[in-house]
């Protein structure tokens, strides 16, 4: 892979800024005052929401996979870009009620999210498939025969 499509992405105005402006002040303020001053670099709320993500490659394909637990799958969107962004949006919606004698309990849960993820191979978008269950969402993408050919073996020699 050039070292060029690899810069392109980490400098493209698509490229996701993981909690934004806000981390990066806060950030700054923080090493200014070598952690006497201790702004909240991230918000909790926000950081459950976000799916924790495994990205891993085979021979042939790369899988993203991603925990949604207590999301259904008509609630999760997934997209592709063409220059090698996978989006997963959604929204989590959760009620539980308790009635019992004399008390009444009711929790109440919702929120959106949404991570992006760069894939800096050559792929084979239109191929891509997903699987749902038990909570964990699958996205297979093959790869195109140019990647699959990209590996070589190195001799090494003893010296």
């Amino acid at each position: 892979m050039s070292d060029s499509l690899i810069t392109r992405k980490e400098h493209s105005h698509n490229t996701p800024m993981h909690y934004g402006y806000r981390k990066d002040l806060n950030d700054l303020v923080n090493s200014f005052f070598n952690g006497w001053l201790e702004l909240p670099t991230e918000n909790a709320a926000f950081k459950n929401m976000e799916p924790k993500i495994e990205v891993s490659e085979n021979e042939n394909d790369v899988t993203v996979c991603a925990e949604l637990p207590g999301i259904s799958e008509k609630d999760v969107d997934l997209e592709i870009s063409s220059d090698g962004y996978l989006t997963l949006s959604g929204e989590k919606h959760q009620e539980k009620k308790e009635h019992s004698k004399g008390s009444y309990f009711s929790e109440i849960s919702y929120g959106s999210f949404k991570r992006t993820i760069p894939l800096p191979w050559d792929l084979k978008f239109d191929d891509a498939k997903a699987d749902f269950e038990n909570g964990v969402l699958k996205v297979f993408i093959p790869k195109s025969q140019e990647e699959k050919g990209r590996k070589k073996k190195i001799t090494i020699n003893r010296k």
